[in-house]
């Protein structure tokens, strides 16, 4: 298996959703490098941007969650950046370097 790292650009156009989305985030975290969240009071939204390295089924998932909210919408550009997961000792890898 491998990871890609990946921006998610969020547009957040009604309130009502931001804890569901915040929710779905936080289900994330692990995989989360860093999040920036903008308030654009005079058109009444919010930006937000994730930043993820991740396996590239578990990036489409949480987009899938994400674009599922209503007043949500979410873009999804990935690097083409790979990199393999070794298995840590508790999943069966050897760690002896």
């Amino acid at each position: 298996m491998e990871t890609r790292v990946a921006v998610m650009s969020i547009i957040v156009e009604c309130r009502d959703t931001t804890e569901p989305l915040n929710h779905i985030l936080h289900e994330y975290g692990e995989f989360i490098i860093g999040r920036m969240g903008i308030p654009y009071r005079q058109k009444n939204i919010s930006i937000i941007s994730i930043a993820i390295d991740a396996p590239q089924d578990t990036i489409s998932a949480l987009s899938g969650k994400i674009g599922k909210l209503p007043g949500i919408s979410v873009k999804t550009a990935y690097s083409s950046v790979r990199t393999p997961v070794v298995p840590s000792a508790s999943e069966g890898g050897n760690t002896d370097v």
